[in-house]
């Protein structure tokens, strides 16, 4: 259990989802940027390897099947925490940063522990659906392939993009000059986003799947606001990874999407069903 410790430690401290765009390590915390800093994006980055400017990926790919190197009591803390007290998980990431020169995650468990989640939600929703074992292999491939792992590159690509153009501070300062938003780490940020949202949805929905298909507004309203929690949830623990780091600046504007979605929301109330609209182009009911 020693190898959680790096979650509980440190200065608590609650955020709410307003708030500045400074980051969650105190005032004392070691600053990572250089006085020369730019916004230019340091398209180097992508798929770098670890221990150079800003790895992750191919070392988290090589180790895809080496479990015995995996920490998964760790992986399943972090998701527990994502989903009940996600500021803490970003904690962790100072605490890599500090021993292993990254602000990303080297160890692939939490990429399989939520694809297996996937696989199982897949395998339920099939059965629900009568499938046969071919509808079911192609509803876990599409589960686990495009839902998450593709739709996490995209998302990932963006606001690392978006980051290191926007949101970097021109004041930051250190003897370390790596200041640049690392692509892998956004990549672990849109992992990390993902979970609780597949908590509200994925699972979410298979209980009340006979309720919200309904054509009335009491199922609308539940389905609708299904989506609205899952959401909102989504944007808030990308907000808390980025605002992790001691270098971004107006991370504030990460929970500017919070306006359209609840716009959305308002808007879909008026007679238009999210969760019968989702689940007719999933299952085809």
């Amino acid at each position: 259990m020693s190898s959680i410790l790096p979650l509980t430690g440190g200065r608590g401290g609650s955020g709410g989802v307003g708030g500045s765009g400074s980051s969650i390590y105190s005032a004392s915390s070691p600053r990572i940027g250089d006085d020369r800093a730019s916004n230019s994006t340091d398209w180097s980055s992508l798929g770098s390897i670890p221990g150079t400017r800003s790895g992750g990926l191919p070392l988290v790919l090589r180790r895809l099947t080496k479990f015995r190197s995996m920490d998964f009591e760790l992986a399943f803390w972090q998701l527990t925490y994502l989903v009940v007290a996600p500021r803490r998980v970003y904690k962790q990431t100072y605490h890599h940063k500090q021993t292993k020169n990254q602000w990303a995650r080297d160890d692939p468990a939490m990429l399989l522990l939520i694809s297996g989640c996937l696989v199982v939600a897949a395998t339920a929703w099939s059965l629900l659906h009568h499938y046969t074992p071919l509808q079911t292999l192609s509803t876990i491939l599409l589960f686990v392939f495009r839902d998450f792992l593709l739709s996490s590159l995209a998302i990932s690509f963006v606001l690392y993009f978006l980051s290191n153009k926007l949101l970097l501070s021109p004041t930051a300062s250190s003897s370390i000059i790596d200041n640049k938003v690392e692509y892998s780490y956004a990549f672990d940020v849109a992992v990390n986003s993902f979970f609780p949202f597949f908590l509200t949805i994925y699972i979410g929905l298979l209980p009340l799947y006979g309720l919200v298909v309904r054509d009335n507004w009491i199922c609308l309203w539940v389905g609708n606001t299904l989506f609205l929690i899952a959401s909102v949830q989504y944007v808030y623990v990308t907000y808390l990874g980025y605002v992790a780091l001691p270098f971004i600046a107006r991370s504030e504007l990460l929970l500017s999407p919070l306006l359209p979605i609840f716009g959305g929301y308002l808007l879909s109330l008026l007679g238009f069903n999210i969760s019968k609209f989702t689940l007719e182009r999933y299952f085809g009911i």
